[in-house]
């Protein structure tokens, strides 16, 4: 209250007797002392007069401490003011019930009035003027004396009652069981309390910002009239635009606290003919995201904190909800099952458990939820057209789980308990079963699908997060690029902030209607069906090129060449184009694929594949550049094991880029990269870099095989147990590990600086759009990061972040 003083805010005139004299109070001639100087301080007399006012009387304790005695709200009232106080009030009733329960506390702890008594006098009582009545007769005959009519030996008596309640043996035990001393004391608080009308007059609650748009608008209840106690405990109540005088009153009070409290403040607050004062005011605390971030900002502006103190207040993960739909919850919702979180946002739409019905449905405007045990590059199509992905198997870098990531479509992956039944169209779990056409509703950010619909409200972004995210980059050393295969997410990334594209998954381009013709150039019997295979691939990659670079403008662009495990190309229906195409394709199964033919391992046994992926881009690069843009092209090697790997596919792109610069007369400029997805690159950087401009770290497989987790296998089933035993605080594909992981990053970082010091260093696995992985990544001197494209703003906050902390 002082500090309320203080900022020149409206209180409730007041005088506090500290714990060394509150039992001072108790003497009627102090407490005519604090009658007097209360009457001086508000102008008004005590129960009586042109403004009339009375007095309340509070207690707390020097520490938190629960059962205090109650306040004595009503010191003042006598038979003889109590009918034209009311009268001004205009709600006798309400006024009576307030003065018959200080009537009873006074009674009980100050005159010794016996509780049998007081019920006795009470019995068959029913109208509140007739308890008054009641009790002024039983304490005048059964206590130590009848109540005084004068106010300063009733504001004793009420400070004899609350230190009694507070000394009592109920009151001790109470100090006890929460550990308190028993002679803890209490400081007492007289309090003017205005006499107005009852529709100018209440109490009640507001915060300085609205929950839901985080606007710099009142927002709470208030309760007309006059109460017992200072905080209503029912939920009732009416909204602060029915405050008489409306919610003016609160603005400059409210905007006040917020510059002092640097965060969203909280008031109770009591009116009193249309007289506004304030009885608390805190700091909220945890904010909703929009709230705490327009504050951050407002605050920042108006020069209340800097821009540093801004970013700091706000957390990356707010980002991610101010990014995407969320769902309202009310509690009443029907759990259908739980999996894992694999890609954020909420949508609700008609259960279909095929990738074709999905497509049919979405074809004519209808959201639908693809329910699936897995999926595969063929399902893209589907997988972009649904509103939502539900998988029973796979883990957080799972194709489903990458793919929605990618498009921004909410995702749950690795929802084990599900039982898909294809045969009759139903889902079951959790006790329930839905059917196909039926409505679910997907939380992404949760890993949560709910039979039914849910109240969605979807992503609206305030413009504040613009500008704080423009500060972060001021701030941030770490550069932010976005994993992009389409011309749609690059634009998504770039719309988000992302300086370029450092991942381009060129396997991603050959999903959909392409896959026949790659299954067709992996399954060919001889040279020239694989060639002519590899032409359309080409063409078609060539255009696919062009339309991404024309995207990313002039800013770098990493294109991968294909790194796609084998077995995502093959048929997994059973159904094949002649019988030598499946006895190829079961020739070529392997029992551990995600280890077996792929990155460069391929290009080496199919030394075609790599360069001529490699001509479609440099000619679509030509191309582009007639048109005035020229993007900074990084070609990537993956899968990296070898050195001697590197040297080949290195030769293999120069040579493309020479045939290009024959047939073109321009020579493409271009840096070639390795990825570090195994230990042994890590170990051997190096090496490799004495070979490369640039290393990236795919730190998705990096973890796989430095743990020996498969990644699509043991999410769900492995390491949510790990996590609940306790062996791992969360999930190393969720969070960077920076003991194991980390410290091969860091060899790596060392060695390959060690022979090259400006060799350009990334991050390109899902790590980079993880915050607190962005802290654990950002010391060890890497260049920049790059993350799914919804995923941009969280990086570039928490890139900030990360320098930010080490400055202080």
């Amino acid at each position: 209250m002082d500090r309320l003083v203080a900022l020149g805010l409206p209180t409730v005139p007041g005088i506090t007797i500290p714990v060394p004299s509150a039992r001072d109070l108790t003497d009627p001639a102090v407490a005519r002392q604090v009658v007097d100087l209360m009457e001086e301080l508000v102008g008004r007399q005590v129960g009586g007069g042109d403004h009339p006012m009375l007095l309340r009387l509070l207690a707390s304790a020097p520490m938190a401490a629960s059962g205090l005695p109650p306040q004595v709200p009503g010191i003042g009232l006598t038979p003889k003011n109590a009918t034209s106080l009311a009268d001004l009030i205009g709600r006798q009733g309400d006024l009576f019930d307030i003065w018959a329960s200080v009537l009873r506390l006074v009674a009980e702890d100050a005159l010794d009035v016996s509780p049998d008594a007081l019920e006795d006098a009470l019995d068959g009582v029913t109208t509140e003027a007739g308890r008054v009545e009641a009790l002024l007769a039983v304490c005048a005959t059964k206590g130590t004396g009848p109540v005084p009519e004068d106010p300063a030996d009733q504001l004793a008596l009420s400070a004899t009652a609350l230190l009694h309640r507070w000394s009592s043996p109920r009151g001790c035990r109470a100090r006890r069981s929460q550990n308190l001393p028993d002679d803890l004391g209490l400081a007492l608080h007289v309090q003017a309390v205005h006499i107005g009308p009852w529709q100018r007059s209440g109490i009640g609650t507001a915060s300085s910002r609205d929950p839901d748009t985080g606007a710099p608008i009142p927002t709470g209840t208030f309760h007309r009239g006059v109460r017992r106690s200072a905080l209503p405990t029912d939920a009732s109540g009416e909204p602060l635009s029915a405050l008489p005088g409306g919610i003016d009153l609160l603005k400059h009070t409210l905007a006040t606290l917020e510059h002092h409290l640097r965060d969203v403040a909280e008031v109770t607050f009591e009116l009193r003919d249309g007289k506004l004062s304030l009885l608390s005011a805190t700091a909220l605390g945890r904010p909703t995201p929009r709230a705490g971030l327009r504050l951050a900002v407002d605050l920042a502006n108006a020069g209340t904190i800097d821009r540093k103190a801004a970013l700091r207040t706000v957390r990356p993960q707010v980002v991610q909800e101010l990014l995407h739909a969320q769902l309202r919850l009310t509690g009443d919702e029907n759990l259908l099952v739980k999996g894992l979180a694999a890609s954020p946002g909420a949508a609700r739409g008609l259960v279909v458990l095929s990738p074709q019905r999905a497509l049919e449905l979405a074809a004519g405007g209808v959201p639908t939820v693809l329910f699936s045990s897995e999926t595969t590059p063929g399902d893209v199509p589907a997988l972009l057209a649904a509103v939502a992905v539900v998988t029973t198997s796979g883990g957080l870098a799972s194709h489903a789980a990458v793919v929605a990531r990618g498009s921004g479509t909410p995702a749950v992956c690795g929802a084990s308990e599900l039982r898909i039944d294809t045969i009759s169209g139903t889902v079951r779990a959790g006790g329930h079963t839905v059917r196909e056409g039926d409505i679910v509703t997907v939380d992404g950010r949760s890993g949560t699908v709910y039979v039914g619909e849910v109240d969605i409200r979807p992503a609206e972004p305030p413009a504040e997060l613009d500008t704080l995210l423009a500060w972060a980059d001021d701030e941030r050393v770490l550069r932010v690029r976005t994993n992009a295969d389409t011309v749609r997410e690059t634009e998504v990334a770039l719309r988000l902030g992302a300086e370029g594209i450092g991942l381009c998954r060129t396997e991603h381009q050959f999903m959909g209607d392409r896959l026949p013709v790659v299954r067709r150039y992996l399954l060919a019997q001889d040279d020239a069906a694989q060639r002519e295979a590899l032409d359309a691939l080409t063409d078609a990659q060539c255009e696919d090129f062009q339309g991404l670079l024309r995207a990313v403008g002039n800013r770098p662009v990493t294109v991968r060449l294909l790194d796609a495990p084998l077995h995502e190309f093959l048929p997994h229906d059973g159904v094949y184009e002649d019988e030598a195409q499946r006895t190829r394709a079961l020739e070529m199964r392997e029992v551990n694929p995600m280890l077996g033919l792929r990155g460069v391992r391929l290009a080496l046994l199919n030394d075609d594949l790599y360069p001529a992926q490699a001509e479609a881009l440099f000619n679509a690069w030509v191309m582009v550049s007639q048109e005035g843009i020229t993007p900074q092209l990084e070609v990537m090697i993956p899968l990296v094991s070898l050195p001697e790997e590197l040297v080949i596919a290195i030769d293999q792109v120069r040579k493309a880029a020479d045939k290009v610069a024959e047939q073109t007369g321009v020579r493409v400029p271009y840096l070639i990269g390795s990825m570090v997805e195994t230990p042994r690159a890590a170990l051997l950087a190096d090496q490799l870099a004495m070979h490369v401009d640039f290393l990236s770290f795919g730190t998705n497989d990096l973890t796989q095989m430095t743990y020996g987790f498969s990644r699509d296998d043991v999410e769900s089933r492995l390491l949510a147990g790990y996590v609940e035993r306790g062996l791992l605080a969360v999930s190393p594909f969720v969070e960077f590990d920076l003991e194991g992981v980390g410290a091969l990053v860091a060899i790596a970082v060392q060695r390959a600086r060690s022979v090259k010091p400006t060799i350009k260093l990334g991050v390109c696995g899902e790590h980079g759009g993880d915050a607190t992985s962005i802290q654990r990544l950002a010391p060890l001197g890497l260049d920049y990061v790059s993350c799914s494209p919804q995923r941009v703003p969280i990086a570039r906050l928490a890139a900030a972040h990360t320098v930010i902390e080490e400055l202080l």
